[in-house]
């Protein structure tokens, strides 16, 4: 009797390690079958030197939601809800020459960086690519619990059922602003206040360059400060680059590669003159519908664009360029314009002065940044 018991239960076990091992086949069979539409190119392939396709297929990434229905959308990107009357220019997808891109999976997304923090650092242009990450995984998972909390400069959204936090600190110069005696001090050596808030995350992506050439109301700050020295004022370039040096060697001595991985978001393109384009419809990026081919492809780089690039080549940490400069440039037609919620009445009406062309609608392009962020991270 005890050896018909022993010999049944070692048949269930055996029933068993068949029923577990069919099971994780039929799984990885349906997983396999799930991310057919994935074709990721070799890991040598530059997925940032391409060409915009048109596409009016269900498959790219600007139709997983709308200006309606994402939480986090802030006015002055919100071209649908504000009255943009076109929407081709939702229906183009980046095709890089050598290789497809992945689709960007927000489910996919969530399952790898559970109990992770993805943090973007910079000006509103990093504002934009965060935005667009959040609509894009809230799009995947619309049912699942989720907190907003806005304390600026930090701004936190939490997918709670996955406890992935993804974040954007708002600072554009990326170094420290000192007040001293009622006066912004911009201090180029010193980084650490700001800092604070980068320790721990997993993901850290970074930008800036366009807040370091204001003037007047613009202009962040009051004066400079290094060394203990101080200028109302310095070469834009030069102080950015010593900036982006401090920032630099913060990451060297205190990023762990084995545990964050850090990207750098290139200069984004403005479109205020309708000059480098051919048959502009205004004087501006106002009413432009379609991408302009090769616009700007082969423009010498600006100086923040050389600066940028300088520093991170002499880092020692892996830094990862998001390089979206030449492909944004040719996209002259996906900015807010006119149709911004923070606009009045008169500035819509006055496109050739008011219009935003530095700013991108969402859904728009930023969710191409944030489909080859997602190559990035998982495929290169």
């Amino acid at each position: 009797m005890m050896l018909l018991v022993c010999k049944n239960s070692v048949l269930a076990l055996l029933l068993l390690h068949v029923f577990l091992l069919h099971g994780s086949a039929v799984a990885a069979g349906l997983a396999r079958s799930h991310r057919r539409d994935v074709l990721p190119g070799p890991k040598g392939c530059d997925v940032f030197s391409g060409s915009w396709v048109r596409d009016d297929g269900s498959t790219t990434a600007t139709a997983a939601y709308t200006g309606f229905r994402c939480p986090v959308i802030d006015p002055q990107f919100n071209c649908q809800l504000y009255g943009r009357p076109d929407s081709d220019y939702l229906r183009y997808r980046w095709k890089p020459a050598s290789c497809e891109l992945p689709r960007f999976d927000g489910l996919d997304f969530l399952t790898r960086m559970k109990g992770k923090t993805v943090m973007f650092v910079g000006d509103s242009l990093g504002r934009d690519q965060w935005e667009s990450l959040v609509c894009l995984l809230h799009a995947a998972a619309p049912q699942s619990p989720s907190q907003l909390v806005s304390a600026d400069p930090l701004y936190t959204y939490k997918f709670m059922e996955y406890e992935l936090v993804v974040s954007f600190h708002r600072v554009p110069y990326l170094v420290d602003i000192d007040v001293m005696q009622g006066k912004r001090v911009l201090m180029l050596d010193d980084i650490a206040e700001n800092a604070q808030a980068w320790r721990g995350a997993d993901v850290l992506s970074f930008n800036s360059g366009h807040w370091w050439t204001h003037t007047g109301a613009l202009q962040g700050w009051d004066y400079m400060g290094e060394g203990g020295q101080y200028s109302e004022d310095m070469d834009r370039m030069m102080a950015f680059q010593r900036g982006m040096t401090t920032w630099a060697s913060w990451v060297d001595l205190n990023v762990d590669p084995a545990k964050t991985r850090v990207f750098f978001q290139s200069m984004s393109p403005t479109h205020y003159s309708s000059k480098e384009w051919p048959n502009p419809v205004s004087k501006n990026c106002y009413g432009e519908t379609v991408p302009t081919t090769g616009l700007n492809s082969t423009a010498p780089p600006t100086g923040q664009e050389q600066v940028i690039k300088s520093v991170l080549q002499g880092m020692k940490s892996p830094v990862r360029l998001l390089d979206i400069t030449a492909l944004s440039a040719m996209r002259k037609d996906a900015h807010p314009s006119v149709y911004s919620g923070d606009y009045s009445s008169a500035q819509r009406a006055n496109p050739a002065g008011s219009a935003d062309c530095s700013h991108w609608c969402l859904p728009g392009l930023p969710d191409t940044w944030n489909q080859l962020f997602y190559t990035l991270l998982f495929y290169q």
